[in-house]
C-alpha cells in the first residue's frame, strides 16, 4: 500500500488516540512505516504552543487562538509531516485542519461566515498538504463528553482548556465536523464510533483509500 496521510477528527472522548494507535499497529503488522503525531503539537515548537493553547489558565482572543493553531500547524507540517511522507512513511495525525473549522469556526464563532473565510484563507496560504483521508469518528456529543470526564476521574482541574467547555460548545463543534464532511465528502469518511475498539477499527480499515 502506498504511504498515506490520515487524520483523525471528532469531538472530545470519541476515542481518536486509541483508534489512531490501533490503526498504526495494524499497518505496522503489515510492514508499513508509520508515524503517529497530533495537533496542536507534533514538532518541538508546536508542542510549546500546545501547552499554551490547552492550559486552562490561558486567556486568548478568538483570533489569537486561531492564528496560534495555524502557526503550530505550519511548523508541524514543515518539521514532521512532510519529511515523513517524503521518506515513505504513513502519517496518522490526531486532529488537523478540520478541527480549526469545527472548534474555532463553529465552537467559538457559531459558524460565522467571516471566520470560516479566515480559516479557508489560512489553509490556502499555510497548509500545503491536506490529508489523503480524514476519519471523522462520529459519536453522540454527550456520550463523548462523559468518556472525557471519566478519563479525568471527574476532576475538572485535569480537563484541558477545550474539554472544560460546556455541552453547547461541543454541539456546535459537532456541527462543524458535519459541515466539513458535507464540503469534502470524498476525503472525510464518517465512521460510526459506537462499539468496542475492534469494531470501530474494522470500519476505519474498510474506509481507507
Amino acid at each position: 500500500m502506498t504511504a498515506r496521510f490520515i487524520s483523525f477528527e471528532g469531538t472530545e472522548g470519541v476515542g481518536k488516540t486509541t483508534l489512531l494507535n490501533a490503526l498504526a499497529e495494524h499497518l505496522r503488522a503489515q510492514g508499513m512505516d508509520v508515524l503517529t503525531t497530533r495537533e496542536p503539537g507534533g514538532s518541538v515548537f508546536a508542542e510549546r504552543l500546545r501547552a499554551l493553547l490547552l492550559d486552562p489558565t490561558t486567556h486568548l482572543a478568538d483570533d489569537s487562538e486561531l492564528l496560534l493553531m495555524f502557526a503550530a500547524r505550519a511548523d508541524h507540517l514543515a518539521q514532521t509531516i512532510l519529511p515523513a511522507l517524503a521518506a515513505g512513511s504513513w502519517v496518522l495525525c490526531d486532529r488537523f485542519v478540520d478541527s480549526s473549522v469545527a472548534y474555532q469556526g463553529f465552537g467559538r464563532k457559531h459558524g460565522d461566515a467571516n471566520t470560516l473565510a479566515k480559516i479557508h484563507s489560512l489553509t490556502e496560504q499555510f497548509v500545503s498538504r491536506l490529508p489523503d483521508c480524514t476519519i471523522w469518528l462520529d459519536l453522540p456529543v454527550a456520550q463523548g463528553m462523559a468518556r472525557a470526564k471519566r478519563r479525568a476521574d471527574l476532576d475538572t482541574a485535569m480537563l484541558d482548556r477545550f474539554e472544560q467547555q460546556q455541552l453547547a460548545f461541543f454541539e456546535r463543534v459537532y456541527q462543524g465536523f458535519a459541515y466539513c464532511q458535507t464540503h469534502a465528502p470524498k476525503r472525510i469518511q464518517r465512521i460510526d464510533a459506537t462499539g468496542d475498539t475492534e469494531a470501530v477499527l474494522a470500519r476505519i480499515i474498510a474506509a481507507l483509500p
